[in-house]
């Protein structure tokens, strides 16, 4: 309900055995969202420029890829390490918002519908998100840096670490 009262465009992929959505959802948002139910490439869509926001669950894997192509996130963690890296995408390093539950909880509590039409519309429209969008895009461009063939510091350390292996593997052989 939340999606459809954002009245923003949206692609929700989901497990087809998990979660439903509600008969005539996808008929009434048909001109403004799809709901996919099957495996899609994350990376792939997040580096889709039309992708300005992403809801996310703040796994590790999904911030560093939202982080590396430059898109904000509304982070909604579940459970594991998901809080503490929701905490650091919203107040740490701003490059998203914080869904906030009923009760406090900072993982897993009830969300109201409402409290997703407001942070989906801070995300996409709202005063703030110039400062988010500019900040991710900073830390993006920072990323690609770190990865530029044998320049970056991303580089530099694999080099780094395949030597070491490749030194431990050699000493071992002789000994």
């Amino acid at each position: 309900m939340g999606l459809e009262e954002s009245k923003v465009n949206f692609l929700w992929v989901i497990r087809n055995d998990e979660t439903e959505v509600g008969e005539g959802f996808e008929e009434k948002v048909k001109e403004r969202g799809m709901v996919v139910r099957e495996w899609v490439n994350q990376r792939e869509i997040l580096l889709h420029e039309s992708v300005k926001g992403f809801l996310s669950h703040c796994g590790w894997n999904s911030v560093l890829e939202s982080i590396c192509a430059g898109v904000p996130i509304l982070a909604w963690p579940i459970m594991a390490e998901q809080a503490l890296n929701a905490k650091m995408v919203a107040e740490e390093i701003k490059v998203g918002l914080r869904v906030e539950s009923c009760d406090g909880s900072v993982m897993g509590g009830f969300v109201k519908w409402e409290e997703l039409v407001k942070k989906v519309r801070e995300l996409m429209v709202g005063e703030n998100v110039k400062e988010l969008r500019k900040k991710v895009k900073e830390l993006s461009e920072g990323a690609k840096k770190a990865m530029e063939e044998e320049k970056g510091l991303s580089w530099h350390t694999l080099d780094t670490l395949i030597a070491e292996a490749c030194n431990f593997q050699q000493n071992v052989i002789k000994d």
